[in-house]
C-alpha cells in the first residue's frame, strides 16, 4: 500500500516503512503501477491524477467545528487523543486535541517565510536564518538579530499554547523545534499514521 500526502511544495510518500519526497515537477512524471491512497491540499495537482489514486479525505471521522481545516492537519491529529499537534512544514500549524475532540488551532509562518519577509523589508536583512543562534542573550549583529527574532517569536507563541501539555511535532522543522520542549515527541510519520488509521476505519465500517 502506497500513501501519498500532496502539499503545496512537495509530495510525500510512504510505503513499507519507507518514505520519500518529490517536488511538484517530479510528481508530474511519476507513474504508479499500483493503488495510491492520498490526501491533498493542492487542488491544481489533484485534478490531474489518474485512476490509480484514491482520495481518502472522506474517510476521516474527525470531530471539530473548525471550518475549512486542511486535510493534512486532520491526518496529523487523527491518532492523537489529547495534546498539541504541531506540523512544522511549509507553514507551522498548531492544533489542540482534548479527549478526541479538536478544540481549534492556528497557523504561523515557517522559517523560510521569515527569511522572505526580512528580505522584502531591506536588502540588508536578506540573510539566511541561523538555527543555531544563541537565544539566551541579546544579539549583537544583524544576522543574529533576525534569526533571534524569527525563532524566538515562534517559540514564545508555542510556549504560550503548550504550557504543560504533551506536544507532538512533525514536519520538516519538527525535530528542530521539539528540542525546546520537555514534553515533546517528534514523529515524522504522524500524518501517515493518521492516514493508515482512516483506511482501517473505512475497512472496518464495511465489515
Amino acid at each position: 500500500m502506497i500513501l501519498c500526502d500532496i502539499g503545496n511544495s512537495n509530495v510525500d510518500f510512504y510505503h513499507d516503512e519507507k518514505t520519500w519526497s518529490l517536488n511538484l515537477q517530479e510528481f508530474k512524471e511519476y507513474s504508479p503501477k499500483e493503488r495510491v491512497y492520498f490526501i491533498s491540499v493542492n487542488d491544481s495537482v489533484t485534478q490531474h491524477l489518474d485512476e490509480h489514486y484514491i482520495n481518502i479525505e472522506e474517510w476521516f471521522n474527525f470531530n471539530t467545528i473548525y471550518q475549512d481545516i486542511g486535510i493534512d492537519r486532520v491526518a496529523a491529529c487523527y491518532t492523537i487523543k489529547s495534546g498539541i499537534v504541531i506540523d512544522a512544514g511549509s507553514a507551522i500549524t498548531v492544533d489542540i486535541m482534548s479527549g478526541g475532540l479538536h478544540m481549534g488551532g492556528y497557523i504561523l509562518p515557517n522559517i523560510n517565510s521569515y527569511e522572505t519577509c526580512y528580505a522584502n523589508i531591506s536588502k540588508k536583512l536578506d540573510k539566511q536564518i541561523n538555527l543555531n543562534v544563541t537565544l539566551d542573550a541579546l544579539p549583537q549583529k544583524t544576522e543574529d538579530a533576525i534569526s533571534y527574532g524569527a525563532i524566538k517569536s515562534i517559540l514564545m507563541m508555542l510556549e504560550c499554547t503548550c504550557k504543560d501539555k504533551a506536544i507532538y511535532f512533525t514536519g520538516g522543522d519538527g525535530k528542530y523545534f521539539s528540542k525546546f520542549f520537555n514534553k515533546s515527541n517528534h514523529d515524522r510519520l504522524l500524518i501517515f499514521k493518521g492516514m493508515l488509521q482512516a483506511i482501517q476505519d473505512e475497512e472496518n465500517s464495511k465489515c
